[in-house]
């Protein structure tokens, strides 16, 4: 059984930066695609970032919206994913949420953690 537990949210003021971090168990980490999620109140949930598993070379995608000011990585030996938020703005409040996936299947139909909450005052 798969368990993602996200964690390093809370409150900072516009232009700062926060990591947050998707601690997996269970499952094989290496092999799967990770991405990262959030959905504010009243919006739809939306994509962030992914990053793919070791064997399809561990390559990077980024949302518009976010390219260019927030980071994915990972590190399979601790089995985490990370998301690394610079410049935030208040419009990046949200729920947060990290899920993964292997071969084929979509994000929708794969592993979601329970999400972080990221507060941006103006």
């Amino acid at each position: 059984q798969v368990q993602l537990v996200e964690s390093g949210g809370g409150l900072v003021q516009a232009g700062g930066s926060l990591r947050l971090s998707c601690a997996a168990s269970g499952g094989t980490f290496t092999a799967f695609s990770m991405g990262w999620f959030r959905q504010a109140p009243g919006k739809e949930r939306e994509f962030l970032a992914s990053i793919a598993g070791v064997w399809s070379g561990g390559i990077s995608y980024y949302a518009d919206s976010v390219k260019g000011r927030f980071t994915i990585s990972r590190d399979n030996a601790k089995n985490t994913v990370y998301l690394q938020m610079n410049s935030l703005k208040p419009e990046d409040t949200a729920v947060y949420y990290c899920a993964a996936k292997y071969g084929t299947t979509s994000y929708e139909g794969g592993y979601w953690g329970q999400g972080t909450q990221v507060t941006v005052s103006s």
